[in-house]
Protein backbone atom coordinates (compact mmCIF):
# COMPACT_ATOMS: atom_id res chain seq x y z
CA UNK A 1 0.00 0.00 0.00
CA UNK A 2 1.48 3.37 -0.83
CA UNK A 3 1.08 6.14 1.52
CA UNK A 4 1.96 9.89 1.44
CA UNK A 5 3.81 11.60 4.42
CA UNK A 6 0.85 12.09 6.80
CA UNK A 7 -0.31 7.51 6.19
CA UNK A 8 -2.87 8.92 3.79
CA UNK A 9 -3.43 6.37 1.36
CA UNK A 10 -2.19 7.03 -2.28
CA UNK A 11 -2.67 3.74 -3.79
CA UNK A 12 -3.71 0.64 -2.48
CA UNK A 13 -7.47 0.96 -0.77
CA UNK A 14 -8.55 -2.24 -2.88
CA UNK A 15 -5.59 -4.16 -0.94
CA UNK A 16 -6.81 -2.82 2.89
CA UNK A 17 -10.11 -4.03 2.04
CA UNK A 18 -8.69 -6.71 1.21
CA UNK A 19 -6.40 -7.62 4.39
CA UNK A 20 -9.05 -6.36 6.79
CA UNK A 21 -11.84 -9.49 5.32
CA UNK A 22 -8.62 -11.59 5.69
CA UNK A 23 -8.32 -10.35 9.04
CA UNK A 24 -4.90 -9.03 9.05
CA UNK A 25 -4.05 -6.10 11.93
CA UNK A 26 -1.13 -5.05 9.89
CA UNK A 27 -0.34 -4.23 6.19
CA UNK A 28 3.15 -3.46 4.36
CA UNK A 29 3.00 0.03 3.17
CA UNK A 30 5.78 1.96 1.25
CA UNK A 31 6.14 5.61 1.64
CA UNK A 32 6.34 7.96 -1.30
CA UNK A 33 7.45 11.60 0.20
CA UNK A 34 8.30 14.53 -1.68
CA UNK A 35 5.32 14.55 -4.25
CA UNK A 36 3.56 17.68 -5.13
CA UNK A 37 -0.72 17.93 -4.91
CA UNK A 38 -0.69 17.87 -8.31
CA UNK A 39 1.97 15.09 -8.59
CA UNK A 40 -0.09 12.77 -5.99
CA UNK A 41 -3.28 13.33 -7.91
CA UNK A 42 -2.07 12.48 -10.95
CA UNK A 43 -0.26 9.32 -9.52
CA UNK A 44 -3.59 8.37 -8.14
CA UNK A 45 -5.61 9.25 -11.28
CA UNK A 46 -3.00 7.27 -13.31
CA UNK A 47 -2.76 4.41 -11.26
CA UNK A 48 -6.40 3.48 -11.31
CA UNK A 49 -5.79 4.19 -15.26
CA UNK A 50 -3.60 1.26 -15.34
CA UNK A 51 -5.74 -0.92 -13.49
CA UNK A 52 -8.71 -0.28 -15.29
CA UNK A 53 -6.54 -1.27 -18.22
CA UNK A 54 -5.25 -4.11 -16.99
CA UNK A 55 -5.81 -7.60 -18.23
CA UNK A 56 -5.94 -10.91 -16.71
CA UNK A 57 -4.64 -14.47 -18.08
CA UNK A 58 -7.65 -16.28 -17.35
CA UNK A 59 -6.03 -19.83 -17.46
CA UNK A 60 -3.71 -18.82 -15.02
CA UNK A 61 -6.39 -16.88 -12.90
CA UNK A 62 -8.57 -20.70 -13.27
CA UNK A 63 -5.85 -22.44 -11.79
CA UNK A 64 -5.00 -20.26 -9.20
CA UNK A 65 -9.00 -20.25 -8.13
CA UNK A 66 -8.43 -24.35 -8.70
CA UNK A 67 -6.02 -23.89 -5.64
CA UNK A 68 -7.74 -21.85 -3.45
CA UNK A 69 -10.69 -24.55 -3.76
CA UNK A 70 -8.40 -27.16 -2.74
CA UNK A 71 -7.35 -25.48 0.26
CA UNK A 72 -11.00 -24.58 1.40
CA UNK A 73 -10.40 -21.00 1.06
CA UNK A 74 -13.44 -18.80 1.27
CA UNK A 75 -13.91 -17.85 -2.26
CA UNK A 76 -16.47 -15.12 -1.32
CA UNK A 77 -13.37 -13.11 -0.31
CA UNK A 78 -12.11 -12.66 -3.64
CA UNK A 79 -14.56 -10.26 -4.82
CA UNK A 80 -16.09 -12.18 -7.91
CA UNK A 81 -19.37 -12.00 -8.23
CA UNK A 82 -21.16 -15.64 -8.13
CA UNK A 83 -21.71 -16.20 -11.60
CA UNK A 84 -18.33 -15.30 -12.52
CA UNK A 85 -17.14 -17.05 -10.03
CA UNK A 86 -19.11 -20.32 -10.90
CA UNK A 87 -17.78 -20.05 -14.41
CA UNK A 88 -14.09 -20.46 -13.42
CA UNK A 89 -14.39 -23.21 -11.18
CA UNK A 90 -16.73 -24.82 -14.14
CA UNK A 91 -14.24 -24.69 -16.68
CA UNK A 92 -11.26 -25.96 -14.55
CA UNK A 93 -12.58 -29.38 -15.58
CA UNK A 94 -10.03 -30.98 -18.46
CA UNK A 95 -11.84 -30.40 -21.78
CA UNK A 96 -10.37 -33.44 -23.43
CA UNK A 97 -11.17 -37.20 -24.34
CA UNK A 98 -10.00 -39.98 -22.34
CA UNK A 99 -6.92 -41.85 -23.40
CA UNK A 100 -7.87 -45.13 -24.71
CA UNK A 101 -6.52 -47.92 -23.42
CA UNK A 102 -4.11 -48.24 -26.33
CA UNK A 103 -3.48 -44.97 -25.76
CA UNK A 104 -2.60 -44.66 -22.21
CA UNK A 105 -0.45 -48.18 -22.50
CA UNK A 106 1.42 -46.06 -24.22
CA UNK A 107 1.87 -43.46 -22.41
CA UNK A 108 2.53 -45.45 -19.36
CA UNK A 109 5.76 -46.83 -21.18
CA UNK A 110 6.69 -42.82 -21.19
CA UNK A 111 7.28 -42.49 -17.39
CA UNK A 112 6.71 -38.86 -17.28
CA UNK A 113 8.78 -36.11 -15.00
CA UNK A 114 6.48 -33.74 -13.67
CA UNK A 115 7.31 -30.40 -12.30
CA UNK A 116 5.33 -27.77 -11.06
CA UNK A 117 6.14 -24.36 -12.90
CA UNK A 118 5.89 -21.81 -9.80
CA UNK A 119 5.21 -18.72 -12.04
CA UNK A 120 1.58 -20.11 -13.29
CA UNK A 121 1.60 -23.83 -11.19
CA UNK A 122 0.87 -25.96 -14.39
CA UNK A 123 2.18 -29.44 -14.82
CA UNK A 124 4.86 -30.05 -17.34
CA UNK A 125 6.56 -33.03 -18.47
CA UNK A 126 9.97 -32.44 -18.51
CA UNK A 127 11.21 -35.83 -19.68
CA UNK A 128 14.29 -35.52 -21.70
CA UNK A 129 15.13 -31.83 -21.12
CA UNK A 130 18.57 -30.91 -20.39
Amino acid sequence: ILIDEDNGIIAGHGRLQAAQLLGMDTVPTIALEGFTEAQRKAYVIADNQLAMNSGCDLDVLKVEVDRLTELDFNMDLLGFDEDVLAELINTMEPNFDPATEEEQGQLDELDPKWIDCPHCGKEFDMRGQA
